[in-house]
This record gives C-alpha cells, structure tokens and sequence, in this order.
C-alpha cells in the first residue's frame, strides 16, 4: 500500500509499480472513440512517454499503445496510487505551505471513489469531467505540490503541469487553465482527437479546478429550484403530496433525491447505470430503489395520497418512465407528476452521457464504441420520444423545465422543440444571480465534523445578522441533520455578497481564535453570478447581445487571482458542453490570519460585483438595484450603469428614417 509521502516523490522508476491494469470493483469511463489517424496514434502514444526517460520507453509503450486502442486514451493505470484516494487532514500531506496542503487535500477528494464518478480514468463527475488526462500528471502535481514555496506558482495546462514559476507571496499557488482551444476548433470532434492526443482536457466545472464536493455541491441549489418551482407554477410552497420526476443519480445529479425530500415532496429519479443508483442508495441519499415500473407508478400513488416524502431511485430508463406516466394520464385521467426536469449528461450525449432507451445499458456502450453514428441516431430518436411524452404532459398541468445540461440544446439539435416555456435560469430562479446570489460552500481541511458543524452554526448566525432570505437561514440551521457529506468535511449554501464575506470573515475569526481547529477552504461552484459565460444556462436571460460573449469569465478568472485567491481556473465546456461555455472559477485557504481576512473581503466582492455589474449593463432592473446599493455599501466601487431607452418610438423612427 502506498503512503502519502510515497505519491508526493513523484513518479515510481526504479522499479516501475506493477501494471494492475482496470480495477474491476469501481465503475469505469465509457470507451472513448476519438477516430485517430496512424500518424495521430504515434503522436499520442509519443506525447505520453515525454513524461518518462528513454529508457524505460520500451517498457511503457506496448501498454499505452494498448490503451489507447482499447479504451480511446491514454491512462496510464499502471501509475493509479494504491493508496485509498481521499480528503485526508490536511496536517497529514508532506508540505512546506499549508495553501499547498490544502489544494493536495482538495485533488485527492476529487479522486475518491465515495464521490467521484468513474476514479480510475480521473473522471469526477459529468462523464468526462477530468481532474487530469493521466496518472502521470496527477503524481507530478502532488510532488510539485509538496516541495512548492509560498514564492512559487504551479502552472496547470489542461491537466499538464507546466511547472513551479517564481511569484509573489501574494500571487495564486497555482493557475489551472482547462480546454483553452482556438474558438474555430472547439468542436466535439476535435476534442476526442485532442483529448486522446493528451493535450487538452475537459475539466467540467469544479472537477479540473479541484473544488467538487460531492452531489452536495448543487442540493441547496436544487432545493430552491424544486421549491420556486412548486410556488411559481403550482402557485404554494408547500411541496407535500407533490411529484418531482427527473433523471440521473451520477455527480452532480446525485443531489436530487436528498433535494427533493428536503423540499417536501415525492422525488422520482430514473437512472439506467445501477453502480450510481446503488451508490446513493448506500450513501443515504436516496430512500428506496426499484427496477419494477408497476412498483414505482404505484409508490408514486402511495406517497402522493400519504403526502409522504420519499426519493425514489427507478432501475431504468427515463423515456420509459415519462411514456408510463403519459399512459397513466391516458388511461386514468390521473396525473401522477407535478414537476419535471433531467439532469442526464448532455453536455455529453454521445459518449456516456445519455442511454437511447432502445438499447439496454450494456447494449448502449458497445454501441457507442463500435458504431458510434448508429449511436448519436438512436440518442436523437430516443429523445424525441422524451419530448413528445413531456410536452404531453406539460398540457395536461405538469411544469417542465431544462435544469441547464444541455437538454434544450440537444432535443432542439435532435429537431424537437417543447411547447412549454422551458429554460432553467428564466423560468425558475428568476434574476437569482442579478440579486447577487449563488453557491457559495466550504470545507473544512482538518476532517472533523466537529469543525463543521461549527462552521455552520456561524453561517447561520451571520445570515440571521443580515437578515438572509429565511430559505437560506432555514437551509443552514437544517443541513447537518440531513447527512450530506460524502468525502471532505464541507457544506453548499446559497448566499449573497454580503453574507459571503461575512461568513468567511466569520470564520476566518473562528480560526483565529481555535474554534476551528484547522484552515477552511472556499470555493463556489462556476454556476454563479459571475464565473460563467454560458448562453443556454447562467446568462440565458442577458438580452443586450452579449449572451454569447465571456468577458465577464476571463476577466473573474484574471480578478480573482490578483485579488487574492489561492488557486484560480478557466475552463471551455463545463455543465454544458465543450464549445459551449466559459467558466472562472477559485479555491482561497482561510487560516486564520489578518492577510487571510484582507484576500477574502478583496476577492469575493469582486467575484460577485462583477457579474452584477455585467447583468446590469445588459438592462436587467434587479442588477440596476443591486449595483447601486452594493455602491453605496463600498465607496471605492464605481460602475458604469446604463440609461435605458424609455421612449421606443425614438428608435422606430429613426430606423425609419
């Protein structure tokens, strides 16, 4: 068994560890199928043994080329640590800094096989989303990780660490920069070829910056979807006897069962890949589990007429279960389902991340490998019957809608349209994120509950300060009792700028006085205010043009770093597909000290102003609103605000004219 001083020496030589190839107790990537020339394969397979000496070529590249072949990519297994992969305590990592602990800490969370998707290809979540390319630049980053100084920065190139740079104390530890492709060729097809190649990587949204916390990353979120979803469309916040239908039970979609029992009502989550089902099933977030349709359409009844909450995991297909519901409706007149949303991975349709319900799963992936066009046609047909069964029931009385994967994106590609008003920012949260709002979340590095559950009775008083939305105070003074951690010691709560910098001022001070026993990390997930560029999700409300413009990522991505962060990443593709969008996002180490509490009040009004400021000038009132009090509140900020046009006919006659 390897320690963790063993992973931080680097790579293993002399004598090369023993290839054990696929561990078969842990679900595995689905084979890739990048379409690579002869001359693409020898590049592949010659950019992989640059991180070994030539002498031990001969000995590697039988075993990469094999890879390869069989698995679409270069993993190096071989090289996969024996050690159990997990947030250990941060005391415990061979260091010379702390902020270097803490992002080591972070890594090995992200590659725990409690949390992460498929551990052994270095997958996190999503199906694709990369911490790293290969085993190799894991073992290289953890060593330059331990010998790094509080005067050095690690430079990440798409999972490929560059180097330790001379910099400032004051400057990031490290840059990440995840999939930064030339616009003209961030396509699908050219991310296999490169991907394969070893030279880019989709790091998704907080699995290639190293800040995932498990499927509790987007419950808080999800929650308050599922609960404005309920008072907007269903007209009461009270969920009891309600029916939220979805799918997906893998990273980030793990969070909706525990979401849906938190809000009140019947959660029905259809997952076709029994290994996530069993695993939530196990880890307690999801209540039961059954491969019977009969069962499940009965349990919905039971525990719609009870008003019972209940999460309940369905062995199968999601067109299945909309089309059963769909006869219910026909046969019975009955209504079964209230709400309705997917949070399968189309942001990766073609390679994983979405199962046509013609084939069984087994069926599924050895189509997608070995006739990978016959595949995309069967995904496209399969949802298309998806959306038929929806939109049916959408004119019965269910509200639907796209919970930002990519579901409109693809149905639309397939050639289907909903007839219902369909998209997740507009029609749930509203202008959540002009009103400063989003996932914030910690994690304590010491690994003990104790050091969280401190951490979140201090959040809670700091937003009972300020007088935080009561769903927030309710969310904090409640969420140790619902049993969400999985790997590290953290917690998800939505806030906004000012309870975010109260909170980790807050706790910062609580470590200063030995309340907490060890450094706290904070993190956000991308999906924010101003992390993300992303015209099918976070800025699908920004009417001025911009929507498809990501100034407003880079240049969170380029402030957070000055300002203070501790880590810092940019990332092309993340939530909801390659091409698709841009994302920024940080990891900044409280420890404690006054320079701790300068860097957090410096960067997070900045990591939430400048999104504010960008929904502003795009016309968006709630923005206005809040741009001008956060101005009042910080003298120093000065932004430039709009002046609508109030009268329209001034720009119809001089169109006219």
């Amino acid at each position: 068994m390897s320690t963790l001083k063993e992973i931080c020496s680097g790579l293993p030589l002399d004598p090369l560890p023993p290839n054990r190839g696929q561990d078969p107790s842990v679900p595995h990537a689905p084979i890739r199928t990048p379409n690579l020339t002869a001359e693409d394969e020898r590049l592949a397979l010659r950019n992989a043994l640059r991180y070994f000496p030539p002498s031990l070529h001969a000995a590697l590249a039988p075993e990469f080329a094999q890879e390869l072949r069989q698995y679409g990519h270069i993993y190096m297994y071989r090289f996969c640590p024996t050690l159990r992969m997990r947030a250990y305590p941060i005391d415990q990592y061979p260091c010379r800094t702390r902020q270097a602990a803490a992002i080591m800490l972070m890594i090995m969370n992200n590659l725990d096989p409690a949390i992460a998707q498929f551990p052994q290809e270095l997958v996190t979540y999503g199906g694709n989303g990369q911490v790293f390319s290969n085993w190799a630049q894991f073992r290289l980053v953890m060593h330059y990780l331990s010998e790094m100084t509080e005067e050095q920065t690690l430079v990440m190139y798409s999972g490929h660490p560059a180097g330790l740079f001379p910099s400032l104390s004051s400057s990031p530890r490290a840059i990440i920069t995840n999939g930064m492709v030339i616009p003209n060729y961030s396509s699908r097809e050219q991310y296999e070829r490169m991907f394969a190649l070893g030279v880019t990587m989709y790091g998704q949204m907080t699995a290639g910056s190293y800040c995932y916390i498990g499927p509790q990353g987007i419950v808080h979120g999800t929650m308050l979807t599922v609960l404005n979803a309920g008072r907007r469309y269903l007209g009461s916040g009270d969920l009891a006897g309600r029916v939220f239908v979805t799918s997906g039970l893998g990273g980030m979609s793990g969070a909706q069962a525990k979401a849906a029992v938190i809000a009140g009502c019947v959660g029905v989550i259809a997952e076709v890949d029994e290994a996530p089902l069993k695993k939530r099933h196990e880890q307690g977030w999801l209540m039961e589990v059954t491969s019977d349709m009969e069962h499940c359409i009965k349990r919905i009844r039971e525990a719609k007429n009870s008003k019972t909450p209940l999460s309940l995991g369905y062995h199968g297909n999601i067109v299945d279960l909309w089309e059963r519901l769909l006869l219910e409706y026909d046969r019975t007149g009955e209504l079964l389902v209230d709400l309705g949303s997917d949070q399968t991975s189309l942001h990766n349709p073609f390679n994983g991340g979405y199962f046509p319900v013609q084939l069984s799963f087994r069926q599924a992936n050895q189509l997608m490998a070995t006739d990978p066009n016959r595949f995309k046609t069967m995904v496209q047909q399969s949802l298309k019957r998806q959306i038929e069964a929806i939109n049916k029931l959408s004119d019965a009385g269910m509200f639907f809608w796209d919970y930002g994967n990519a579901f409109l994106l693809e149905a639309q590609r397939a050639g289907k349209y909903f007839n219902t008003e369909t998209q997740y920012i507009t029609s749930v949260f509203q202008d959540i994120f002009s009103l400063g709002f989003g996932p914030f979340r910690w994690v304590c590095t010491s690994g003990d509950p104790q050091d969280l559950a401190v951490t979140d009775n201090i959040a809670a008083e700091v937003l009972e300060e300020i007088s935080q939305y009561h769903d927030n105070i309710r969310w904090i003074r409640e969420a140790g009792k619902h049993k969400m951690v999985v790997g590290s010691q953290a917690r998800i709560l939505y806030s906004d700028q000012k309870g975010r910098v109260s909170i980790a001022l807050a706790i910062n001070q609580a470590i200063t006085d030995g309340r907490v026993s060890a450094p706290v990390v904070i993190s956000r997930d991308h999906h924010d205010v101003s992390g993300t560029d992303s015209p099918f999700r976070e800025t699908s409300n920004v009417y001025d043009g911009s929507a498809f413009c990501a100034d407003m990522a880079v240049q969170n991505f380029v402030g957070d770093a000055f300002r203070g962060a501790t880590w810092v990443s940019l990332h092309n593709g993340g939530g909801v597909g390659w091409g698709e969008v841009m994302n920024g996002g940080f990891g900044l180490v409280l420890d404690g000290t006054e320079e701790a509490a300068k860097r957090a009040s410096l960067m997070l009004n900045w990591d939430v102003s400048n999104g504010v400021a960008r929904r502003c000038w795009s016309g968006n009132s709630n923005a206005y609103e809040t741009m001008q009090c956060t101005m009042e509140e910080h003298r120093q900020l000065r932004v430039t605000m709009p002046f609508p046009v109030q009268d329209e006919h001034i720009l119809d006659r001089a169109l006219q004219g």
